[in-house]
């Protein structure tokens, strides 16, 4: 653990990780391979592992998130079709609009509900309303967990249906599931059972679970293989990449159940808020996400840099702060004791 005393604590976001002493252990002697032949057996290890632990046939790993979901709306779609999406879905909100720009994706965008899902009905509403002059309407996305609804694990029942109305269309479905685990952890239900109905899914490896970087699409073995042309073409194919690559397989094996913890220290820091004042919906907390609204996010921001707390602007009324591994409950106390000596008035 840090100083606490001196360093910045740091919650904007489970990005900032840093590699656990087993990856950095691994990543010295892992072996490699150029993976564009197939030939990296660090990368094929975690692409098998992925895939088993999504309950998929196959998985392809991808330098990012933002590349892993574009890959899959480029390969469930052709350009000029339609996605539906929901309005707070971080594919539409803050990965540079490459679902327009490079995949030629026309959205439509439904209502978040505040748990991170969206009402089946509209689904079909939505599918219905179109005619030959019309998009095609050709994939639903859902986000698991939902980062810009507060980390919510959306509940499985929600995803299901909405897996069934878009399947009884015709229609295909992804999960963003940058941080599918700590959905998994927080509901008690296996990653695999959570992306069951999904069609294509999606998971970070440089979040809650630590790794320097990565991502991994995971699909049928049809879909992987075309998804990895698509990988090609946006640039994502790497060669002997199976050094960081192997950081995933351990921490696979050994950073999932952990994120109990950082479960555990986002309620600590929510109640802690809520007890200095701050507007915050304790009893949402599902993750490692906490928001709270606040009159002028921005300059609480700066405010509390100046005091030794990190934290994320999402709007100017909305601020985040983050739980992940390298914080523990030590670090939630004095980033609470920071906090209350840097703004008396939260709002």
């Amino acid at each position: 653990m840090s100083d606490v005393s001196e360093a910045a604590i740091d919650l904007r976001s489970d990005t900032v990780t840093q590699p656990t002493p087993a990856m950095r252990d691994a990543i010295a002697t892992a072996e490699v391979g150029d993976d564009v032949y197939g030939e990296d057996p660090s990368i094929n290890a975690l692409e098998e592992a992925a895939a088993a632990k999504l309950g998929k046939e196959a998985a392809v790993y991808v330098p990012s998130g933002t590349m892993a979901n574009l890959i899959c709306l480029m390969t469930h779609c052709e350009p000029g079709d339609q996605v539906i999406l929901g309005d707070q879905a971080h594919i539409l909100r803050v990965e540079g609009g490459g679902f327009a720009r490079v995949a030629g994706l026309f959205p439509a965008i439904l209502p978040n509900d505040a748990d991170g899902s969206f009402d089946p009905a509209l689904v079909r509403k939505t599918v219905q309303a179109a005619h030959g002059a019309s998009p095609r309407t050709t994939l639903v996305a859902l986000e698991n967990t939902h980062n810009f609804c507060g980390g919510r694990a959306v509940p499985q029942e929600q995803i299901d249906a909405i897996a069934a109305t878009a399947h009884d269309l015709g229609i295909r479905t992804h999960m963003d599931g940058a941080r599918i685990f700590n959905a998994e952890v927080a509901s008690g239900v296996p990653a695999a059972e959570i992306a069951k109905s999904m069609d294509s899914v999606t998971f970070c490896l440089s979040k809650g679970l630590s790794c320097p970087v990565g991502s991994l699409v995971c699909g049928d073995a049809d879909f992987i293989e075309r998804a990895r042309r698509n990988r090609k073409f946006v640039g994502g194919s790497m060669r002997q990449a199976g050094v960081v690559a192997v950081a995933g397989v351990v921490a696979l094996e050994t950073m999932i159940d952990r994120l109990a913890d950082d479960h555990a220290n986002a309620k600590r820091l929510a109640r802690g808020l809520a007890e200095l004042g701050w507007v915050v919906q304790v009893g949402t907390v599902d993750t490692n996400i906490v928001v709270a609204e606040v009159a002028d996010a921005r300059g609480l921001a700066a405010e509390l840099a100046e005091g030794g707390v990190l934290i994320t602007v999402l709007s100017d009324t909305v601020a985040r702060f983050v739980t992940h591994y390298g914080i523990e409950q030590g670090e939630i106390d004095e980033a609470l004791s920071r906090v209350e000596a840097t703004v008396k008035v939260p709002a």
